[in-house]
């Protein structure tokens, strides 16, 4: 295998992607680089298939994981490389390369999953000769196999490895279409329309208009200029411009020359090739598909799961819409509000019932302190130590950090944290690396995570201001990356995130956000942007009395998108239309209708594009278990109002470091001593 090592062809020894001494060379990595590395990255990985698949290659976890899973690892690693590029960076040059070779890598991957004789080497080996962790491994490892399509035979494994071709593709481009569409809309508004909309966004939009050397003020659909106009602008006819323009993004109907990102065509297809990919597994659709490898039993106990959670929910939705109405026509003169005037209401009335503003809030949560104050509650919590560090980047705004114990590094982390052109929306957390013993060199591989926002950037030389929801996001996407930083598993595929029931995977994300409701941690992370105050008891309390302030209203949407999603890849026929599913949902469990024209489906990237597929109700269970987690640390309290350092060591051990190496049931029970229960959740969210 070492020789595979030494790439021959001298422009190779060059390639930024084919240097593995070290971290990724994200600063170096250009355009042309992609196909010659990851062709022959893939021809190494092809001769370690077929050397692991000969006849004589011993059915051994140690010597498959040395052949094969190492030089699939430097395939993964490039490969991660290129595609975290493609959502940060994209430009027309790096997305040809990656499309270019993202159907040649799928190919592969569909094949190495599906290898009867691999299959076959793994069913061979003895679990009697296996640790804890591999074992753990092993079971994933045949599973995987089984629902990759090991034991389908002839035409039918051919239609398997279409299939997953075509998705890509699709996938990939549905994604495009999204970010397309979405930066492709640029309205230029006047100084008289923007009236309400806070200070730091007017500055942010007349920066944006004078870089494209225009007048006025950019508005774009990207969230940090979107949200704060459909909340504070006084203008109904901007807050209409800017809704349309947002919920009929990547759809027919968009404006004029939009239309081409339509979404409509490639979800239609995605529908149906996911309900094949099923029927050739053996099951009758793709929900059943889904919930094989995660905690829920069926896609019916999800279905009622949602149901249940609806009917509890509803009455306080109702509750929050009659508040919202009756507030709109008697202080703002609107009788009849539509789906732009939303926002702008609740923002209103939240500032009569609680007396406060999230724009004021916003002008205390600085970027610098509040990351400043994340890393000092999981240093106290979780004995670690985070430090700044060095690596190469991919942007100058990006920020590197490593995270040690008692001086021993566990892992490292980059942060991404502004909206840029070129940058897909949203957040997320994403590996780098994991932690592995690595069966080649003995050594122990430290693992990497990549933690991307899309917030805000400082204007006139201020920094950064977070609104209280860019707080528990990056609280939220952090708890992701401890989970994969602090683990102590040491085999490769069950180690951190790898091998955790995608239900079950936010939990430690969605555990993370009850700290940003705590005063002895908030208090630590404010500074007003002018004065340099910290934020006042008092206006925290008003917080803290509005934190369930529309609960009804999120929770039933959360709903309506997870019912959606199951629905859609259970009982509707993809050759029908599948706005009726959606509008069906909403009839069910919403209690605001959009207008006809909203196509908000077209722009689902988590079920279309990003691995949520019959997933999504994966937030809301996992919202259960994140619940009754905290609820511990509740119960432990100190005198002083703060976390139990000993309840945070617990967390840690049987949540954090056991990561994938046991079912996370076994790793709830081990923290809480019992199964989860649903109270903490509708407590928490005022619903008890």
């Amino acid at each position: 295998m070492q020789a595979m090592n030494a790439p021959t062809d001298p422009q190779l020894l060059t390639n930024p992607l084919l240097d593995f001494s070290g971290l990724p060379r994200f600063d170096a990595v250009r355009p042309e680089h992609v196909v010659p590395a990851i062709d022959q990255l893939l021809a190494e990985s092809e001769k370690a298939l077929e050397t692991a698949v000969a006849t004589d290659f011993p059915a051994s976890w140690h010597e498959l994981s040395r052949t094969l899973d190492v030089a699939g690892e430097r395939l993964g690693s490039a490969w991660g490389v290129v595609s975290h590029l493609n959502a940060v960076m994209d430009t027309p040059e790096l997305r040809a390369a990656y499309n270019a070779e993202l159907p040649k890598a799928t190919e592969f991957w569909t094949r190495l999953g599906s290898d009867e004789r691999l299959y076959a080497k793994y069913k061979a080996i003895d679990p009697a000769t296996l640790n804890g962790e591999q074992r753990q491994a092993l079971k994933n490892a045949q599973r995987d196999f089984v629902l990759g399509g090991a034991e389908l035979q002839g035409a039918a494994k051919a239609r398997y490895a279409a299939i997953q071709e075509r998705m890509a593709e699709l996938t990939q481009k549905f994604s495009e279409n999204a970010l397309d569409a979405t930066d492709a809309w640029a309205y230029y508004a006047t100084e008289a329309e923007l009236n309400g909309v806070p200070a730091d966004v007017q500055a942010a939009a007349r920066a944006a208009a004078e870089a494209d050397g225009k007048p006025g003020y950019k508005l774009t659909l990207k969230l940090p200029s979107y949200l704060p106009v459909m909340q504070f602008a006084t203008s109904r006819a901007l807050r209409e411009r800017l809704y349309r323009a947002y919920v009929t993004r990547a759809s027919d109907q968009a404006e004029g020359d939009a239309r081409k990102f339509d979404n409509a065509p490639l979800i239609r297809e995605i529908l149906a090739l996911r309900k094949e990919e099923a029927q050739l597994l053996g099951y009758p659709d793709y929900g059943s598909v889904s919930v094989v490898a995660k905690m829920a039993e069926s896609p019916r106990q999800v279905i009622e799961f949602l149901r249940s959670l609806a009917a509890k929910a509803k009455p306080y939705a109702e509750r929050d819409l009659a508040d919202l109405r009756a507030y709109a026509a008697e202080h703002l003169q609107l009788a009849d509000p539509q789906a732009w005037d939303w926002p702008y209401i609740g923002e209103k009335l939240k500032e009569a019932r609680y007396a406060f503003s999230e724009q004021e809030v916003k002008q205390y949560f600085q970027a610098p302190k509040v990351l400043q104050g994340l890393f000092r509650i999981v240093e106290t919590l979780f004995e670690v130590s985070i430090r700044r560090d060095e690596a190469p980047v991919w942007h100058p705004s990006v920020e590197f950090y490593r995270i040690e114990r008692a001086g021993q590094l566990l892992g490292q982390f980059y942060l991404d944290p502004s909206a840029r052109k070129g940058k897909r929306g949203g957040a997320w957390m994403d590996d780098v690396r994991p932690r592995w013993l690595r069966p080649d060199t003995g050594r122990l591989q430290t693992p990497v995570a990549h933690l991307v926002c899309n917030f805000a950037e400082g204007v006139n030389g201020k920094p950064p201001l977070l609104t209280h929801d860019d707080v528990t996001t990056l609280f939220h996407e952090f708890g992701h990356g401890l989970h994969h930083l602090v683990t102590q598993v040491s085999e490769r595929d069950v180690s951190g995130i790898s091998g955790v029931e995608w239900d079950a995977v936010e939990l430690p994300s969605q555990f993370m956000e009850n700290f940003c409701w705590e005063w002895s941690v908030l208090e630590h992370m404010t500074a007003h942007v002018d004065t340099g105050a910290p934020l006042p008891r008092a206006l925290f309390d008003k917080m803290l009395a509005a934190r369930n302030y529309q609960a009804g209203l999120q929770t039933v949407r959360q709903i309506e998108f997870a019912l959606f999603d199951m629905l859609l890849h259970t009982e509707h026929d993809p050759a029908a239309d599948f706005q009726p599913v959606l509008d069906q949902v909403r009839a069910e469990v919403a209690v605001i209708q959009p207008p006809p024209f909203s196509r908000t489906a077209q722009t689902f990237s988590h079920i279309f594009a990003g691995g949520y597929a019959a997933g999504y109700y994966s937030y809301k269970w996992a919202e259960v278990l994140s619940a009754d987690a905290y609820a511990a640390f509740e119960e432990t309290v100190t005198p002083e109002g703060l976390p139990s350092v000993a309840t945070g060591r617990k967390y840690r051990q049987e949540i954090l470091e056991a990561g994938g190496s046991r079912p996370a049931m076994e790793s709830f029970k081990a923290f809480r001593g019992r199964e989860p229960s649903l109270e903490a959740l509708l407590r928490h969210q005022g619903m008890a």
